[in-house]
């Protein structure tokens, strides 16, 4: 999961991107960039760290130009050192940057391409880089002695899509040409477009998530369709048009159970509104396995969950109180490195308000549970500030499966609902009782909000991945990588020997 942005306007960019990606931050808080166009030429800063931190007054002013790209990471693919901060810059065709959201499933693959048959060079280990190198190579092969134009971009698009596998939602600038954003033919991840009205003429904002167009002033146009690109040229000309052979809209679940703003609006669907109806859902399955008249208080796990727990202490007519009051400094744990700096992360993250526990019979409420890490270390906190009996409810399903589309879950083996049935984790995370949500009830929690959406990237809760070439092979290879980088390091040196000895035999 990241955050992209990017803008066409009739002055100077550079702020914009910047409040644009303070919006998105939640998206990611491993690493930002901006990369601006002008004259045909282009500026770029990028490191690790936060929006706030990364871009300083000097790096602002070099960032010149009425049109760029931004991005805020935190690493799904690769590794997080600082070469794999985006965007991405190739200098051919034309010079384009390039930033993304999501992760391709055959990296590898397209790696090989690259080298053997396209003779591009691939230098880290980002799938994003990928991507851009496969997106330069058709916009190459579409201009070959023809000048670049909306239909030629168009036709890149095509063959991009029937190239590359997996999730991606794209921003990129062609050097003198326009900036132009897409999304991959299932819809995974989010992507929409706005403009605002000037006396100079129409801008354009396109960003991951609708709240960094209300937060900029821009009017919502619509979301990108899957599989569609959109061209912005210099003339500030919008051009649309469908690139895919048979696209379907599978919005990511979990974007609704977590990883997007609650004022956010995903294909026609308001994050909070789900949450609400992920609440009412989460309330009758509370009410079929707790008596609920042993429920004293319900309490939400800021912040996430807080609308789920509204609503589901409405329905059962129990009262609601906040408990844990959050510090906003610590990173997300689920990302964290290392279970313990999570355990002690969450220690620092959350602090219990010990009167409203003691003596009580506590409903917590979370959006999911993934590890089991965070949610083991909050029902003992709720313990030791006084709380008679600890229930806990999860707003999502069990987490049983990785999700290789763009959010960094973990091996198999360390999801704590795999292999596990209810009563074995709840007591893993030592609560009286555990309720999760159904996979169907999250799902018409969506579709509540907007009929129009009927099918959803669920696999980390249901196995079922959307793109149809995820295998166990594959997640094997995944996870061996995980669990063991350097051997995996050395079986992609050993491929790339190969095909060195492959292209120099030929």
């Amino acid at each position: 999961m990241c955050g992209i942005v990017g803008v066409v306007s009739n002055n100077p960019v550079n702020q914009l991107l910047y409040d644009a990606l303070l919006l998105l931050q939640h998206r990611g808080q491993d690493a930002a960039g901006i990369a601006t166009n002008h004259s045909s030429m282009f500026s770029m800063h990028k490191a690790n760290g936060l929006v706030r931190d990364v871009f300083r007054t000097r790096n602002m002013r070099s960032l010149q130009g009425n049109s760029g790209i931004g991005h805020c990471r935190y690493p799904t693919a690769g590794s997080s050192s600082e070469e794999e901060a985006q965007p991405f810059y190739v200098n051919a065709p034309f010079g384009i940057t390039l930033a993304h959201n999501g992760n391709l499933t055959n990296q590898e693959q397209l790696k090989e391409e690259m080298f053997r048959n396209d003779r591009r060079h691939i230098n880290t280990d980002s799938d994003s880089e990928v991507l851009l190198n496969v997106l330069a190579h058709e916009i190459q092969e579409a201009t070959v002695g023809l000048a670049l134009d909306p239909d030629s971009v168009f036709k890149a698009v095509a063959n991009v899509h029937r190239r590359v596998r997996g999730a991606y939602a794209v921003v990129a600038q062609i050097a003198g040409h326009g900036l132009l954003a897409f999304r991959d033919p299932f819809g995974i991840r989010p992507l929409c477009i706005g403009a605002n009205e000037t006396d100079k003429g129409t801008e354009y904002l396109v960003a991951s998530e609708s709240v960094a167009l209300d937060g900029m002033g821009f009017r919502f146009i619509r979301d990108i369709a899957p599989g569609e690109a959109v061209f912005i040229d210099v003339e500030g000309k919008l051009h649309e048009r469908q690139c895919a052979d048979n696209p379907s809209l599978n919005p990511c679940a979990f974007e609704y159970v977590y990883l997007a703003r609650p004022d956010s609006v995903i294909d026609g669907a308001s994050v909070y509104a789900t949450r609400l109806r992920m609440g009412e859902y989460l309330a009758d399955k509370v009410r079929s396995q707790i008596n609920v008249d042993d429920i004293d208080v319900v309490m939400p796990i800021p912040d996430s969950s807080r609308p789920a727990a509204i609503q589901l202490a409405l329905k059962l007519g129990v009262e609601y109180r906040e408990g844990f009051i959050k510090n906003r400094y610590i990173g997300r744990t689920f990302l964290m490195p290392g279970q313990a700096i999570r355990r002690k992360s969450v220690r620092q993250k959350l602090n219990a308000i010990n009167a409203e526990f003691k003596g009580k019979n506590v409903l917590l409420v979370d959006d999911s549970i993934v590890r089991g890490t965070t949610s083991r270390e909050i029902v003992q906190m709720a313990r030791e500030a006084g709380a008679n009996k600890v229930y806990f409810a999860s707003a999502a399903p069990p987490v049983l499966f990785p999700n290789v589309y763009g959010i960094d879950m973990p091996t198999r083996d360390e999801l704590i609902a795999y292999g596990r049935t209810n009563e074995e984790i709840c007591r893993e995370i030592t609560a009286d009782a555990l309720v999760f949500q159904d996979v169907d009830s999250l799902k018409r929690a969506i579709s509540d909000v907007n009929p129009a959406l009927k099918n959803f990237e669920a696999s980390c809760f249901d196995g079922v991945y959307v793109t149809g070439d995820v295998t166990p092979e594959y997640l094997d290879r995944l996870e061996n990588a995980r669990n063991n980088p350097k051997a995996a390091a050395e079986e992609d040196a050993a491929r790339t020997r190969l095909n060195l000895n492959l292209a120099t035999s030929e």
